[in-house]
């Protein structure tokens, strides 16, 4: 008992630390500057894909976007506000993850961890018919036996990093998602997927294991013996047998545009945005935390997560607009 007292002690430090950042953060504006995985910093079209797609639309999906990025991202406006897409854009190798995306991915995380007008983070493959087809294993033949350990340890912290974002995290799955694509997808708190996409963690064909967290929330997702089974075998399912089985959330059918799985994490994503930003935050923290210990520990959690959302603004706020039956106006404070 001392002990979960003294763990729930620790807890409350830090979760006064993580919200003490999150109110002292930039705004969005100098987040987007300091990732250099895209100068772009909002979205008049948050469905747009590609020229042809921005060329109908008649208006850009990314007011600076490139097509060489690897990563896109961008910040969403006018009824989105509060959205940031992430968006793997390496056409030529299927988004294979390579160091310099892994670099990318982890500046853009980083930027995003302490941006309190962000509200969710959706990621995205901005090529067609791909999520990510797991590590790049043309660069990994390159790489000399002493630098393959780094590099897998590179990815698995920072899929780690994006899991431990304090916002929703959703990932559109439009198209194949294999080993550390998968991997990707399942350190998002919600899959949304197509039918037609194809997903797996297919590493023990080319005798490995799953090294950026594969073994460890996949089992926590679908359950223990199902996940052995699948990374065993190596089998690859569809949206609709990945809905089945507890893999992701939600499963629609592809749309032409090839973005159905897209479509539908906006929506979702929009049902998030007039929730109250700290209790968002804090929810998440005690579901994770909550998670990995026993249910009277887990209740403490709870416990010292909801006593932080009590002398919030955005508390006040939210009872007032209840009285004065309006909208509140959350300020994330």
């Amino acid at each position: 008992m001392a002990a979960a007292l003294g763990g729930l002690g620790l807890l409350r430090g830090r979760l006064r630390l993580r919200l003490g950042a999150a109110a002292a953060s930039p705004p969005s504006s100098s987040s987007s500057s300091s990732s250099s995985s895209s100068s772009s910093s909002s979205s008049s079209s948050p469905l747009g894909r590609g020229a042809a797609a921005r060329a109908a639309a008649g208006r850009s999906y990314g007011s600076e976007a490139r097509e060489e990025e690897e990563l896109r991202v961008r910040y969403l406006d006018d009824e989105h506000k509060g959205i940031v897409v992430l968006g793997l854009n390496r056409s030529h190798a299927k988004n294979a993850l390579n160091k310099n995306l892994l670099k990318m991915m982890s500046k853009a995380v980083d930027a995003l961890k302490s941006d309190k007008k962000v509200r969710t983070v959706i990621f995205r493959s901005e090529v067609p018919g791909i999520f990510c087809a797991g590590a790049d294993l043309k660069e990994r033949a390159k790489m000399h036996s002493s630098e393959v350990g780094s590099f897998v340890s590179k990815a698995r912290a920072t899929i780690n990093e994006m899991a431990n974002l304090p916002v929703p995290t959703i990932a559109a799955i439009d198209g194949t998602a294999l080993g550390g694509g998968l991997e990707l997808a399942l350190a998002c708190d919600i899959r949304v997927a197509a039918s037609s996409a194809k997903m797996g963690l297919v590493e023990t064909k080319l005798a490995i294991i799953p090294g950026a967290g594969g073994t460890q929330r996949l089992p926590r997702t679908i359950g223990v013996s199902l996940a052995k089974e699948l990374i065993f075998s190596a089998r690859i399912v569809d949206g609709e047998e990945a809905k089945s089985i507890g893999l992701i959330s939600h499963v629609v059918e592809q749309n032409e545009a090839g973005d159905a799985a897209y479509r539908r994490a906006l929506a979702l994503a929009r049902e998030f945005l007039p929730q109250g930003p700290v209790a968002m935050r804090v929810a998440k923290l005690a579901i994770n935390q909550g998670m990995e210990v026993d249910l009277v520990t887990g209740l403490a959690i709870e416990e010292a997560c909801y006593a932080q959302t009590i002398p919030t603004k955005d508390r006040i706020e939210g009872l007032l607009a209840f009285k004065e039956k309006r909208p509140p106006r959350y300020k994330g404070e």
